[in-house]
C-alpha cells in the first residue's frame, strides 16, 4: 500500500467515523473536542457537522489552512496534556464528541499518549458521549464500539462514555 493509499485510508476513517457519530450524539447537547488541528480539514468537517455547537481546538501551534483556524475563544494553544489539566473544571460533565488525532508514526509514543490522555478526558465527557480517536486509548469504564461499514480496524477507534 502506497503513502497515499495509506492517507486516503485514514481520511476515510475519520469521516466516517465523525459522520456516525454526530448522528449518534444528535440530541446529547454539549461541546466538541478536536485534539489536533493539524492543517484543519477535520475541524473544518467538525465545524460543518456541528454547526450550533463550539467546536474546541487543542493544538500545539494553531498553524493551520487559514480557512480552518478556529475562533480565539475556540483555540487552546500549548502542550495538549498540560491544557486538558487546565480545562477539568470548565468542561466536567460537558463534551458531548472528542475527535482525537494527535499521534505521529511512533507507535509505542502514540500509546503512551493514549493512556495519558484518556483518564483526562473523563471527567468531561458527557454521558453517552463519543470518542473517535486515530489511536487506541485505554479508559475501562468505555464501551468500545464497531466501526461503521468499510473502515479498517487500524485505522480507527470509536467509544462510548
Amino acid at each position: 500500500m502506497s503513502r497515499l493509499d495509506v492517507f486516503i485510508a485514514r481520511m476515510t476513517a475519520q469521516a466516517k467515523c465523525l459522520n456516525w457519530g454526530a448522528e449518534d450524539i444528535r440530541d446529547l447537547p454539549g461541546p466538541v473536542f478536536e485534539l489536533g488541528l493539524g492543517n484543519g480539514r477535520t475541524y473544518d468537517h467538525l465545524r460543518k457537522l456541528f454547526p450550533d455547537r463550539d467546536v474546541i481546538v487543542f493544538d500545539l501551534s494553531g498553524k493551520s489552512h487559514p480557512d480552518c483556524i478556529p475562533p480565539e475563544e475556540n483555540l487552546i494553544l500549548g502542550d495538549v496534556v498540560e491544557n486538558l489539566e487546565k480545562v477539568q473544571s470548565r468542561f466536567k460533565g460537558q463534551v458531548a464528541l472528542v475527535h482525537a488525532d494527535i499521534g505521529n508514526h511512533d507507535l509505542a509514543a502514540n500509546e503512551a499518549l493514549g493512556r495519558i490522555i484518556s483518564p483526562l478526558l473523563v471527567p468531561m465527557m458527557r454521558p453517552k458521549g463519543i470518542i473517535v480517536s486515530t489511536d487506541r486509548y485505554y479508559q475501562d469504564d468505555w464501551e468500545t464500539l464497531e466501526l461503521p461499514e468499510g473502515v479498517d480496524p487500524v485505522e480507527g477507534f470509536l467509544y462510548r462514555a
